[in-house]
């Protein structure tokens, strides 16, 4: 039985690979323009209040750009010597950390895991040895494998002059490329296309803009919980630990690990003061359930973490971190589809005799 693909169908499907191939060729140089141009769409809705205001756009992209970049530099070099401080000393001091921690935790394993089979502590006394040497060895890999993987200083510079040229340029032509796109769309399907490009939309905005947000305040919130915990490197755990917030769960559990790992080995049994750097993340992880998110995010987005924990994985296993910069938006794209897709079958005659 040959299947027949309408021309609408082929002409989209050949659209789309057209888009892959092209990415696929340029991906090499494409994260400056993958950060310009979320950069353009985190600040959009600034600029476009600026020219309702009667501010010209070009005029309103400026300002709002040049305030953008002052608030990133500034904070940069408010807290960028202390972090790249201690996130040098944790480096070095951790393999010493590790020991510590294996010194305090692994006779309490033995003791507890002897009483069940003598034969396993003797593969635990048989591991210790060599549980500081593969913490050096993980450590080492894997900063030999992020500056491989592209962070070079020559590509972070070129990151720092690009970015922002692309954003200024996508948000002071920003009108008129929208124009170009919704006069591409075809017009016997305009009023759906325009729907879910609306709902594309709405869906990143509120992750997107909502979600850092969510970051930012968890990062101070963190930071100055840890640091007023006494902690060392708390500054820097909570701040990082905000950061990948944007990934679900990735935040939380690397920053109650490591603070857990770090507070056992320097408090020293100090059952309290311990239980002070774990009530910070308990208290951050209740601010973020039912307060910031909730505030700040709402239920908007319409994507579900494991959904946005997957895509964000492939995206770096895929292509890097590009892949991973655009991962959401590519997310959002799908989710809307299959949900406009399951409506639509829902509605569908098949779907009507089978139920």
């Amino acid at each position: 039985m040959d299947i027949k693909i309408s021309y609408p169908i082929r002409f989209w499907l050949g659209v789309l690979l057209g888009i892959v191939l092209l990415y696929w060729l340029f991906s090499p140089v494409m994260f400056p323009f993958a950060a310009g141009i979320t950069m353009a769409y985190f600040l959009e809705p600034i600029v476009s209040k600026l020219e309702r205001n009667k501010i010209p756009r070009w005029l309103g992209t400026l300002i709002t750009l040049a305030g953008f970049l002052f608030f990133i530099v500034l904070i940069l070099l408010l807290i960028s010597p202390m972090v790249i401080a201690q996130i040098t000393a944790l480096a070095l001091a951790l393999p010493d950390y590790i020991e510590k921690a294996r010194e305090h935790l692994i006779p309490w394993a033995k003791h507890w895991i002897s009483e069940i089979s003598p034969n396993y502590a003797q593969h635990i006394e048989a591991a210790k040895s060599s549980t500081t040497e593969n913490a050096a060895a993980f450590l080492s890999s894997a900063l030999k494998g992020i500056v491989s993987g592209g962070l070079s200083l020559i590509n972070i510079i070129t990151l720092f002059i690009l970015t922002p040229v692309i954003a200024f340029y996508v948000l002071r032509d920003w009108d008129k490329m929208t124009a170009i796109i919704d006069n591409l769309i075809p017009r016997k399907s305009y009023a759906i296309i325009k729907e879910q490009l609306s709902e594309i939309n709405k869906t990143l905005s509120g992750f997107i803009r909502g979600q850092a947000l969510v970051c930012l305040c968890l990062g101070l919130f963190y930071a100055i919980g840890l640091r007023l915990s006494g902690l060392e490197y708390g500054v820097t755990v909570g701040l990082v630990a905000g950061v990948l917030t944007i990934i679900p769960y990735v935040g939380t559990v690397f920053g109650f690990a490591l603070s857990t790992l770090l507070a056992v080995v320097q408090f020293e049994g100090d059952l309290i003061r311990i239980g002070i750097v774990i009530l910070v993340f308990v208290i951050g992880q209740g601010l973020e359930g039912y307060i910031l998110t909730p505030k700040l995010v709402g239920d908007r987005v319409g994507l579900h973490p494991v959904w946005i924990l997957f895509a964000i994985i492939a995206g770096l296993s895929l292509l890097g971190f590009t892949g991973a910069l655009i991962a959401v938006p590519v997310a959002a794209v799908i989710g809307v589809l299959v949900r406009f897709a399951a409506k639509k079958y829902k509605e569908s005659d098949i779907y009507k005799r089978l139920v």
